[in-house]
């Protein structure tokens, strides 16, 4: 199957991508159905070069064990991994909100600036979390802005 748009596909034989949410060095993440269960969720679909890489497979499969495995209010929940032909994929809980990296632009537009208490609730939230997966083994390797989920509460 070839990645360049997923859009309309079905991924593993039940996953229904609906859109791109966003794309990055390592992978494209789409807004997808789940039929099985009824809810809309997230998948990330790793671009199929790294796939290549038996390294980079190993390391995949064995962190999506791992978080597989996390139960933290502020890290998203993974439900499964797989791979459909040569096309490696991660489905998550889909995350209805914004990346604090679009919240940020949007302030920015608008002459504003991201209030203190907004911050220091954002940086608790995003070392708690760390900290949560740093204690199980696991370091994210790329906090960002455009990594950071925002629901539509204003949590992180």
């Amino acid at each position: 199957m070839s990645s360049t748009n997923l859009v309309g596909k079905t991924l593993g034989g039940r996953y229904q991508i609906k859109s791109l949410i966003g794309q990055g060095g390592m992978a494209s993440v789409y807004q997808a159905n789940d039929p099985n269960l009824h809810r809309a969720v997230a998948i990330k679909v790793i671009h199929p070069h790294l796939s290549d890489n038996p390294e980079f497979f190993r390391r995949f499969e064995e962190e999506a064990t791992a978080v597989a495995k996390f139960r933290h209010p502020n890290i998203v929940q993974m439900y499964d991994f797989s791979h459909d032909e040569d096309l490696y994929y991660m489905v998550m809980e889909f995350v209805k909100g914004e990346t604090l990296q679009t919240r940020l632009q949007r302030l920015i537009t608008s002459g504003r600036q991201l209030g203190i208490k907004e911050a220091i609730t954002f940086t608790a939230e995003i070392c708690d979390a760390a900290f949560y997966a740093h204690q199980r083994g696991m370091i994210h390797r790329d906090i960002k802005p455009a990594n950071i989920m925002l629901d539509v509460n204003g949590n992180a």
